[in-house]
């Protein structure tokens, strides 16, 4: 069984409720009546003060601006290194769970519904690439150009259960080639900046579809983590993936690759993993907490830091096993969390944004 999703509403929570669908019997696709298109797939994000308080769950860095992301479509902008946030406007309401941006201007966003959206004004406006309606009819597709039987049975249960499916990261290694990662072993890619997608759910050894939580890339090297411990890697830039030996067996929530190339795989129960071979091996790092980490980032001087669902601060050197916990002041749930031009922490929490100087090391 499934570790269950950690709680409040962090990039995870989206899965609770998807659970339990009935797999429809094998028909024709054209037997089946397309569901409804969500109607907040249509309707742009509510420009509000309130936003500022809004669920935020990812935040990255388009230049020096901080691009934050969230509920119901919300995206909040900081020229000031994270002090003062103002609302960009989004043609849709769904939820959006993760950001990134390959330079001041370029980036994505994703979240629930299947959504992926594009920015290039560094997130002042954006546009729409993908929904779950899109993203089901691409599987299924693909799926009848194999001719596999299960393969489009899976197909037709995407399609007939709608745009539901969330995706929970995204990874770009330049302006054109990216992935995005999401709920039942949904990984779609793209070598056009998102002008098309490509559904890599059948290069997977992922049988029991768990989810997939983080995606890294370099070269062409890419690996994947999510559900059950599952780590999975292509060397040869995603024509074919393989399991990895799995240091852990609970759920990983994410992985973040430090400025040395390090890989480091984190989630339930304060676990924390890091390998310098990308994944053949992986170190057991000492987090001191038995809170979920839901969050990373690499740090400028080689170390990365890790945050707690309590907002407790996990800091590192690069070249140590311990981690040193900072407590947090005010916990309160934490999502995200990127490093502002200044140095400074800013974390993406479910009470809003939140700015910390810039964390020691010593």
């Amino acid at each position: 069984m499934a570790d269950a999703a950690p709680i409040g509403l962090t990039r995870r929570a989206a899965v609770v409720g998807l659970a339990g669908c009935a797999v429809p019997a094998l028909l024709p696709m054209r037997a089946r009546a397309a569901p409804a298109t969500p109607a907040v797939l249509s309707l742009p994000a509510v420009v509000t003060p309130k936003a500022l308080g809004a669920a935020m769950l990812a935040v990255g860095r388009a230049g020096t601006r901080l691009v934050a992301v969230g509920e119901r479509g919300t995206v909040l902008l900081s020229d000031d290194h994270g002090a003062r946030w103002a609302q960009a406007r989004v043609p849709l309401q769904a939820t959006l769970t993760s950001v990134c941006f390959v330079n001041e201007r370029t980036g994505w966003a994703a979240g629930h519904l299947g959504t992926i959206l594009c920015s290039d004004d560094g997130g002042q406006s954006w546009h729409k690439q993908l929904d779950g309606m899109a993203a089901a009819a691409l599987v299924a597709a693909a799926a009848q150009r194999t001719g596999d039987a299960t393969a489009i049975k899976h197909a037709q249960q995407l399609v007939t259960e709608g745009a539901d499916k969330p995706f929970f990261d995204l990874e770009f290694t330049d302006a054109e080639r990216g992935f995005a990662t999401g709920a039942y072993g949904l990984m779609f890619a793209t070598a056009d900046g998102g002008q098309s997608w490509e559904p890599w759910l059948g290069r997977l050894p992922n049988p029991k579809s768990l989810h997939l939580y983080g995606v890294r890339a370099a070269g062409g090297t890419l690996v994947v983590a999510g559900e059950q411990g599952l780590l999975l890697r292509s060397v040869d830039g995603g024509a074919t993936f393989a399991p990895l030996p799995s240091p852990y067996k609970g759920s990983f929530f994410g992985l973040l690759r430090t400025r040395g190339g390090a890989l480091v795989a984190y989630g339930l129960r304060g676990s924390a993993f890091r390998s310098s071979d990308d994944g053949a091996h992986w170190d057991k790092l000492d987090s001191t907490t038995p809170m979920t980490v839901g969050a990373g980032t690499a740090l400028p001087g080689g170390g990365f830091a890790l945050v707690t669902q309590a907002g407790d601060l996990l800091l590192a050197r690069q070249d140590t096993a311990a981690l040193r916990r900072i407590p947090s002041r005010e916990p309160v749930p934490v999502a995200g969390i990127a490093v502002a031009a200044d140095g400074a922490l800013v974390l993406a929490s479910l009470r809003g944004m939140r700015r910390l100087p810039a964390p020691p090391l010593d």
